[in-house]
């Protein structure tokens, strides 16, 4: 499985040039891959399931898109990411989950399940959209990602948490092996990512709170002279670490505009008109 600058690097920024029309289907995805959470998706009712691939530029009231269902499945698949790492890891520290746990549910990696399970292709196949615009959505990984989270959302409330989380762990087991597996880390991640275009991220300490004994510190990186991340942590390198996180989901989405936290990252929602 490819570390994460790859996965930013090589996400298409073309995609839909070259998707064949067809249908998807689970079996095509593969078992262990997300074919359990496409079951889920393909038993959606037909209208939760158009709001989920609408994009906001599509409509006049925004609570037709995408964007509430996006918000709840956030949530969800935190809840679910957050609920398999504590069982599968009874002994890790709190910090240790939470580094875990941010590389999981980032945009990064939503971005590479929601192409691993051609979220693109039903973009083109069933968005309500113009079809020159169901191109542009599924040309934007970003977009994608925040689409599969929509189509988390829509699955919990038809099918209920349990199913839905069963669905989102097996979809994001890969990454949740890489995390384990290998150290991700955001620091290096963020300078490779910055140094093809001879930028230097810079560390700046902000806050240091709580007693000597259980001190918070709160750190922000800073891109050509714009703060691009803020993480907090229980020592200065964590929270360089959890900043280096949120700034990666920036630099990654192309450097464009700021948002709301993904769990990793700001989140970017271009608008596609």
């Amino acid at each position: 499985m490819w570390g994460l600058p790859a996965v930013l690097r090589t996400v298409p920024g073309r995609l839909s040039r070259r998707l064949p029309r067809r249908t998807v289907s689970p079996e095509r995805i593969g078992p262990s891959s997300g074919a359990s959470l496409w079951r889920l998706v393909e038993r959606l009712p037909p209208d939760l399931k158009e709001r989920a691939l609408t994009h906001a530029s599509w409509v006049t009231d925004r609570t037709r898109s995408y964007e509430r269902l996006e918000f709840l499945g956030d949530s969800v698949l935190g809840l679910a990411i957050a609920s398999a790492l504590c069982q599968r890891y009874p002994d890790a520290e709190e910090g240790e989950l939470a580094r875990l746990k941010a590389f999981v549910v980032s945009r990064a990696s939503c971005a590479q399940v929601a192409q691993r399970l051609d979220v693109a292709a039903l973009l083109i196949e069933q968005a309500p959209g113009p079809e020159p615009r169901r191109g542009e959505i599924a040309a934007n990984p970003t977009i994608l990602g925040n689409v599969l989270e929509a189509l988390i959302g829509a699955v919990f409330l038809t099918h209920g948490f349990e199913q839905a989380r069963a669905a989102v762990v097996d979809a994001f087991e890969e990454q949740m092996r890489y995390a384990v597996t290998f150290h991700v880390d955001h620091k290096t991640a963020l300078q490779e990512l910055l140094a093809p275009r001879g930028v230097h991220p810079e560390y700046r300490l902000v806050t240091e709170t709580g007693p000597a004994h259980a001190r918070v510190f709160t750190s922000e990186v800073w891109i050509e002279g714009v703060p691009r991340g803020r993480g907090t942590g229980t020592t200065i390198k964590m929270s360089e670490q959890a900043a280096a996180c949120e700034a990666l989901a920036f630099v990654g989405a192309g450097g464009a505009g700021d948002g709301p936290d993904d769990g990793c990252g700001a989140r970017t929602d271009e608008a596609v008109g």
